[in-house]
């Protein structure tokens, strides 16, 4: 965590600056370049939120999310550090953060992520690749461009 006491994070979701969130997320990430605001406004609605703010001016410098069932499984999504302030300590600061309160949930059997880009700040905290045990798949969705299909509709 970073040792900067102009930083601080919180759990709080009347925090978030949802403007400042969606600015963040969709001009500086190469995930969600141009998300739309009702999306992220949704996402966050759905997700426990994350941020890190600016002690002196409370404006938000970082934010993460993570969706969660509660009890079993766990998804970190959406981190992002202001661009102009990063490595600085403030994404070890939201990824400890978020760490903690994760582990206040009993019976948390794995916490995963996606990322291209950021494997060092992950592997400091215990995330490793996915083993071969577990075979992973996906079904994109419609707003990934695959059509939109009824369950069991003819093909």
């Amino acid at each position: 965590m970073t040792d900067d006491p102009s930083y601080e994070f919180s759990t709080d979701p009347a925090r978030i600056d949802a403007n400042r969130v969606h600015e963040l997320v969709s001009r500086h990430t190469y995930w969600a370049k141009d998300r739309p605001r009702e999306v992220m406004d949704a996402a966050i609605a759905g997700s426990r939120p994350y941020g890190v703010y600016r002690r002196d001016t409370g404006e938000q410098v970082g934010f993460a999310r993570v969706v969660t069932d509660g009890a079993t499984f766990a998804w970190l999504a959406d981190v992002i550090v202001d661009p102009d302030l990063r490595g600085q300590g403030i994404g070890k600061l939201l990824v400890a953060g978020v760490i903690a309160e994760l582990d206040q949930i009993g019976g948390l059997r794995r916490t995963i992520l996606a990322t291209a880009d950021a494997h060092g700040l992950y592997e400091q905290f215990g995330w490793t690749p996915v083993t071969e045990e577990y075979k992973w798949m996906e079904r994109p969705g419609s707003a990934a461009g695959a059509p939109a299909r009824q369950p069991g509709a003819a093909t």
